[in-house]
């Protein structure tokens, strides 16, 4: 008699990463972008997909699309590597530098994926706790460091959910004191004020996490990249990444959107002006609030429970990511920037809601 082999017990008491979704007309709770691609570049990506060898192999070294952005960040070819979605790329680098007898250090509350991915590979997992502003704290960094000798640290600036942006002095002194390498999750660093990828560098243990699912509106494209040390990126392409692993039509969607640099500064520039008019609303509510770098915002309801609060803004056919189970989140909302009319939406029913 057949037998299933019984799941791994570490696999077994961990809960996967979900965020639910229903039937709504204002969906803010993923983080994605509010608006769809350009027109133009999807007339030129349908055109493209006509000429691409679908019978052939993709190049399996992805070089083209590594060659334009390397050109966009001002950096080598060689220092690109890129993965389906930024979640593969952090997978990638634990199964190179993590795994069994080593440990990644997190610093909560931040992005429950990268404590998740490093338990997935076999990774140990020492946790900090940022500062009560949810920035990184040097003295408890310095802690997990001595107490942990941690291979791999993540540091995600702005952090999500929390929408924080770290200072590159902090930054700074977290990588020259890191104790193995350092990965800078920039999902959302197009909206911030200032980038880590000025810190990359080939003798530098540190590497930039970027997504092209916010800003270049390709959520369900899963494309995600990072800028790092050759010798990583090799490393990375050599021994983590699975062959022909990034597919034709993906590599061709990554080129042609960096066609359209301008639109995606122009959709920057509109959801910066929407994140400060919902934080500028949210200021005037009973409210808790951060300050954020990021396409969205976290806040606290002061008068009714969080959960309350989100029941009634489903009931208001507007749905926002419940926060509240997460580290240090109790009764935590987070609430996604999207079009003008969807924020409006929002700010409305989360006054009747509140």
């Amino acid at each position: 008699m057949a037998v299933f082999p019984p799941l791994r017990e570490d696999l077994g008491v961990m809960a996967g990463y979900h965020s639910p979704q229903l039937d709504v007309e204002v969906r803010l709770n993923t983080n994605e972008s509010p608006l769809p691609p350009p027109r133009a570049f999807l007339a030129e990506l349908a055109e493209a997909v006509a000429s691409i060898p679908l019978h052939r192999y993709p190049d399996r070294q992805a070089w083209d699309l590594r060659v334009d952005l390397a050109h966009r960040h001002g950096v080598q070819p060689e220092q690109v590597f890129v993965a389906n979605g930024s979640n593969e790329v952090l997978q990638s680098l634990l199964l190179a530098y993590g795994g069994p007898g080593r440990t990644a250090a997190v610093f909560e509350p931040t992005y429950a994926m990268h404590a998740t991915t490093a338990r997935m590979t076999g990774t140990a997992v020492a946790v900090g706790e940022r500062a009560a502003d949810f920035t990184i704290d040097l003295a408890e960094v310095q802690r997990v460091f001595e107490e942990a000798r941690p291979s791999v640290t993540f540091v995600c600036s702005p952090n999500n959910p929390t929408g924080t942006a770290e200072r590159k002095d902090v930054v700074e002194t977290l990588i020259a004191r890191a104790p193995g390498l350092v990965i800078v999750d920039e999902a959302y660093g197009q909206f911030a004020s200032w980038s880590a990828l000025d810190l990359v560098g080939d003798e530098v243990p540190v590497v930039v996490t970027r997504t092209y699912s916010k800003t270049w509106s390709m959520a369900g494209a899963r494309l995600g990249y990072l800028i790092g040390p050759s010798k990583v990126v090799s490393a990375l392409w050599e021994k983590a990444a699975l062959p022909y692993h990034l597919d034709s039509l993906k590599q061709v969607a990554g080129r042609l959107a960096l066609h359209y640099v301008e639109d995606m500064e122009a959709r920057v520039a509109l959801l910066v002006a929407e994140r400060e008019r919902i934080q500028a609303a949210l200021s005037a509510l009973p409210v808790d609030t951060w300050p954020s770098e990021a396409n969205f915002v976290l806040f606290r309801p002061r008068s009714r429970a969080g959960r309350d609060v989100w029941q009634g803004l489903v009931e208001c056919s507007v749905l926002v990511r419940d926060c509240s189970s997460w580290p240090r989140l109790e009764g935590c909302l987070r609430v996604t920037v999207g079009t003008p009319e969807e924020n409006g939406r929002f700010l409305s029913a989360l006054k009747e809601a509140l």
